[in-house]
């Protein structure tokens, strides 16, 4: 080969070589790249949380909403029995648990005051009658008398004035006899209301049932007054009874007549009564600035258990839903947490479109209470709902998409 060739061959091996060495750094720089890049990757996926789901399956069953309130039993009917009349207890008849029946007597003052005084009514009734009859009589009188002289005057025998004082006698007499039946008739009422005292000194029962209370003894004295003390109080019916509750104005707004109940007392803790509600008053009452409405139930006591004042907490079923899909509450107040690519503090540039963020570990977000999350193949899926109603664990709801044994999830947690 001559030298030339050679040379040339020589300077173009060279000439390539050197076009190699140019491109090996910008290889080797992209390879350092994707070392790293894979690398802190491998480490992000490491230190990245696996997330555990807490699921429950939605179920079908009956949902029944109750409302709790406290109160007290009582009798259907109570009776306080007081006396109209002041004076000395003579006896006292009855006692405590007594059962009395309506008219019986239960205790008796001293009469002998009230029966003077129907005495006395009575003389002055027969007084108003005889001054009547001889007022009736003067009357008849006094006709006959003015008849007579009218028969003379016409005959012109008598003066004028005769005739006017006869038909001024007669006159008289007329008025005498009003003037004595308006007596008789005070004189009657009189008697009547003494004959009523009377009545009154003996105390009775007003209905038939038992002495719940007896606060007086034979020889007390009685003061009528404004402020009469109660001297018996009468339950009417203790086999059948009233159990009076105070609701919460927060719960008033579902209680409603004929709504059933369960109520506890304390002195037969393992046993439940039945009782139904029968009134819902309107008027508030405040305690120390808490307002509750009276509720009215009313209970059956065969077996008298039940006494009157005994504390009971009644619980009060306020809705009853059967055949309802039931899911738990903690499934509407669940959400998973907002993701860091959402969220747009994902990597940026060429990293970051390789290797976006995942979500990230921890507890879920807060529900909006309008939808339920479903773990299907691993991934929660939201699904929405409609709250028809609400025990405080699970809320019977309506869905297009949600069915019997999806599994909703209640909350999540994250493990390295």
């Amino acid at each position: 080969m001559p030298p030339s060739d050679a040379s040339a061959d020589l300077q173009a091996i060279l000439a390539r070589a050197g076009k190699k060495r140019r491109r090996w750094p910008w290889v080797l720089v992209v390879a350092v790249a994707l070392a790293a890049g894979a690398g802190w990757w491998w480490q992000g996926q490491a230190a990245s949380p696996s997330v555990t789901y807490q699921t429950e399956p939605a179920s079908i069953g009956s949902l029944n909403v109750t409302v709790t309130a406290t109160g007290s039993v009582q009798p259907t009917t109570q009776v306080d029995v007081s006396s109209e009349l002041s004076g000395t207890l003579s006896t006292v008849e009855v006692d405590f648990n007594d059962p009395v029946t309506v008219g019986q007597v239960l205790a008796r003052l001293d009469d002998t005051k009230v029966k003077a005084q129907r005495t006395n009514a009575e003389a002055q009734l027969a007084g108003a009658k005889a001054r009547l009859e001889q007022a009736e009589a003067s009357v008849v009188e006094a006709q006959a008398n003015l008849t007579q002289q009218q028969e003379l005057d016409r005959r012109g025998i008598s003066a004028r004035q005769a005739l006017v004082s006869f038909e001024a006698a007669a006159a008289r007499a007329a008025a005498a006899v009003d003037i004595a039946r308006a007596d008789l008739t005070l004189a009657e009422a009189n008697l009547e209301l003494a004959v009523a005292d009377v009545e009154k000194a003996v105390l009775r029962s007003p209905v038939e049932g038992i002495v719940l209370n007896r606060a007086v003894e034979a020889g007390q004295i009685v003061a009528s007054s404004l402020n009469t003390p109660v001297l018996f109080t009468l339950a009417e019916d203790l086999t059948r009874m009233e159990l009076r509750v105070d609701v919460d104005e927060a719960d008033i707004g579902r209680v409603a007549v004929g709504q059933k109940a369960v109520f506890t007392v304390d002195a037969h803790p393992d046993r439940s009564f039945p009782a139904i509600i029968t009134q819902v008053r309107q008027a508030p009452e405040e305690t120390e600035q808490i307002v509750t409405y009276k509720a009215i139930l009313s209970v059956e006591n065969p077996e008298g258990l039940l006494r009157p004042g005994m504390t009971a907490t009644a619980v009060i079923t306020v809705s009853e839903r059967a055949d309802a899909l039931l899911v738990p509450n903690a499934a509407l107040r669940y959400a998973p947490p907002a993701t860091e690519s959402s969220s747009g503090s994902g990597g940026r540039g060429l990293l970051g479109l390789i290797m976006p963020r995942g979500p990230r570990g921890g507890g879920g977000g807060t529900g909006t209470g309008r939808s339920v999350w479903v773990l299907q193949g691993g991934v929660p899926v939201e699904m929405a709902v409609t709250v028809m109603d609400s025990d405080g664990t699970h809320s019977a709801v309506t869905s297009e998409d949600l069915a019997e044994g999806d599994a909703v999830i209640t909350d999540q947690s994250a493990a390295r």
